[in-house]
């Protein structure tokens, strides 16, 4: 899940501050971690891990997942089965399986306006469909482009906090003032996805995060995995990540933004999930279904990216929040899964696809 991104404009305001406080931090910035050296789980996924990972860059505890029929197999570094992650825009993936499973119970339509089903008044985005939102294609972008977003930016760069602090008020307001730009053209927008969220909790009733357990986690038997939209939410020793230059970062709850990315789960979680995803016994299986182009070799689902990717088909989703980094990739075809979570915002995508035995790698 990338941070938020503000408007030209508003950046270029900021840029000499910026500068600045950049070059006062650079003075005092800690060490880069380091992959750690306590590695526990399958000797050959480990073999074959570790490399990979340590390619990847500043690394610190990992873990890989491999699915392969029946058969999981799991390397940690650092990290055990039950290691709790910040698993960022994978969460998306749960979030389309919610629409598609939606759409399966007769409560909405992919052709659905939200507009429909929340406060939106005449705001150009009540228009918008459930589809448009699920793949990206709303016209929204990721965050507000005003001063209140760059300033949330500035708050993680330098201090660490979670930028997303934004209750549904909030969410609602930002996305009415928003002139849509593109629209019906692909643009990675957490602002649509935590949109389509809090509609289809409010179709059934409930909040996000109680549709995300009665629907997916409790069917799945995901126990150790939530979706927490408050720091209050948290355990005591939820752990917390680092950037790629080794700096601790506050963990990430997102408030209204929790559709999008809030999701914290285990490697034995997700094994879990993958494993239901291959099996075609996930709620809203739909949702992994190519619908629309994006670019040459690249179409979209409900949240899902579906790649070609050295001739074989990869429906992936990866994720990332200010201290955690995770890619999910999925050969439905030879029922083959592979899953890196970290502690670290260093990108893994080329991780799980080369685990999968491909050389591509390069994602959103």
């Amino acid at each position: 899940m990338p941070l938020p991104r503000t408007r030209r404009a508003t950046i270029i305001t900021a840029a000499a501050l910026g500068i600045v406080v950049l070059t006062a931090g650079a003075l005092v910035a800690p060490p880069s971690p380091r992959l750690s050296m306590d590695a526990t789980g399958d000797p050959e996924l480990i073999s074959a891990a570790r490399p990979l990972l340590e390619a990847a860059g500043s690394l610190n505890r990992a873990s890989v997942v491999m699915v392969d029929g029946g058969t999981v197999s799991m390397a940690h570094f650092g990290a055990a089965d039950d290691a709790e992650y910040e698993i960022g825009s994978i969460t998306k993936t749960m979030t389309a399986a919610l629409l598609a499973d939606a759409i399966d119970r007769g409560e909405v339509r992919e052709d659905t306006p939200v507009g429909e089903l929340l406060p939106l008044g005449d705001a150009p985005v009540a228009d918008v469909t459930l589809g448009e939102l699920a793949s990206h294609r709303a016209g929204l972008p990721t965050v507000p482009g005003d001063i209140g977003a760059l300033l949330a930016t500035y708050g993680f760069t330098f201090l660490g906090t979670d930028p997303y602090r934004y209750d549904t008020e909030d969410l609602l307001d930002a996305v009415s003032a928003e002139e849509l730009a593109g629209r019906g053209t692909y643009s990675y927008s957490n602002m649509g996805v935590s949109l389509l969220g809090q509609a289809l909790a409010e179709v059934a009733e409930t909040t996000y995060s109680e549709l995300l357990q009665s629907r997916v986690l409790d069917p799945l038997g995901m126990t150790a995995t939530t979706a927490p939209t408050r720091v209050a939410d948290l355990g005591p020793s939820a752990p917390r990540g680092v950037t790629a230059g080794g700096r601790r970062v506050d963990a990430w709850t997102l408030g209204s933004y929790a559709p999008s990315g809030s999701i914290r789960s285990t490697p034995a979680d997700m094994a879990t999930w993958a494993a239901a995803l291959l099996e075609e016994r996930a709620p809203g299986m739909a949702a992994l279904d190519p619908r629309w182009p994006v670019d040459e070799g690249l179409t979209i689902g409900y949240g899902w990216h579906v790649s070609e990717i050295d001739g074989t088909t990869i429906t992936w989703h990866n994720g990332g929040t200010g201290g955690f980094a995770s890619m999910l990739a999925l050969d439905r075809e030879s029922g083959r899964a592979a899953i890196v979570l970290h502690d670290t915002a260093t990108s893994v995508d080329a991780v799980a696809v080369q685990l999968l035995g491909l050389q591509g790698g390069g994602s959103r």
